[in-house]
């Protein structure tokens, strides 16, 4: 294995500090970045899809839970399958408690196309509590591009796609598949692929922010068993 090279405590701050230089620029870069996407023009969807849940049958307004965002997690999982795919479970395993997403509005759900009986004993095995929806009998993973054919055979592959809610209207704003996930699970790493951001004062488009009517994004943190519905 080679490992960093050994200097003094002198030697290593100027090398800290001349790489915090880059940061910056990154992170300037991505807030940029992000704005542009929060830019991006959205499509409605007026094909009724079906999906099942816990509760049964249910639509693609229903996953919203009354919030005014969605961002699904596209879990591979093929009817064919016993079990999920492992690093689709590794994703699944970073989200953290999702009261945060949803004191910005913004409700998360996992959805794949194996039926909801081989998708709810594999997710009581994995221990996860987040929704998650079978679309089984819908073209939801064909029409958002997870269920795919390559080289003339199925194949399936992880994504995440962002909606927004206007009362009964939903418009499809983002997605992104494959190293587009990478350094995704945080509550601001999702929120940023939204179209209400994180909800900041500073954040471009103005005027986003109060879009909620509540206070901006980073003054609304509360521990997470504080939140109201």
């Amino acid at each position: 294995m080679t490992l960093p090279q050994i200097v003094s405590s002198k030697e290593w701050r100027a090398a800290r500090e001349e790489l915090l230089v880059k940061e910056k620029a990154a992170t300037r870069a991505r807030d940029a970045l992000n704005a542009e996407r929060r830019g991006l023009p959205m499509v409605e969807i007026d094909k009724e899809y079906v999906f099942e849940g816990g509760d049964g049958k249910t639509a693609l307004l229903d996953l919203f839970e009354g919030r005014h965002q969605l961002v699904v997690y596209h879990f591979m999982f093929a009817p064919e399958w016993d079990a999920g795919c492992r690093s689709c479970s590794a994703f699944l395993d970073q989200i953290g408690h999702l009261a945060h997403l949803r004191a910005r509005g913004t409700e998360f759900a996992a959805v794949s196309r194996a039926p909801y009986t081989k998708i709810l004993p594999f997710k009581a095995r994995m221990g996860w509590t987040v929704p998650w929806y079978s679309s089984y009998d819908s073209d939801f993973n064909y029409d958002f591009r997870v269920s795919v054919e390559v080289d003339d055979e199925p194949c399936e592959r992880p994504g995440v796609s962002c909606f927004l809610r206007d009362r009964d209207r939903v418009f499809h704003t983002y997605s992104t598949y494959e190293r587009g996930l990478d350094g995704l699970g945080s509550t601001t790493t999702l929120l940023d692929l939204t179209a209400l951001g994180r909800q900041e004062e500073w954040e471009m488009p103005r005027g986003r922010a109060s879009a909620l009517g509540a206070p901006a994004g980073s003054e609304r943190i509360r521990y997470h068993d504080e939140y109201e519905e």
